[in-house]
């Protein structure tokens, strides 16, 4: 198994939050379980463990490959194409 790439080719510095929490479910009236945001652009959107997957979403539209918890005290990132834990 190889090492994940995406991370080296991250823009330095990290990219500055685009919003405090998920947008698309503000305008939906949702409430995330948890944010992530995208360290390509600095999107924030909710985890999978919230009804809409926002997070997700970015990737896939975007191909942004890494997201970090955007949760307070957490640090960890995870690269979507990868699926795994940077």
């Amino acid at each position: 198994m190889s090492e994940c790439t995406h991370v080296a080719e991250l823009p330095r510095p990290e990219p500055v939050p685009h919003a405090l929490t998920c947008p698309e479910c503000e305008v939906l009236g949702s409430h995330p379980v948890q944010l992530r945001m995208c360290l390509g652009c600095g999107y924030v959107a909710c985890c999978d463990s919230s009804p809409h997957r926002h997070a997700t979403a970015h990737h896939q539209e975007t191909g942004h490959p890494v997201m970090r918890s955007f949760e307070p005290g957490e640090t960890w990132r995870w690269c979507f194409v990868d699926g795994s834990i940077v």
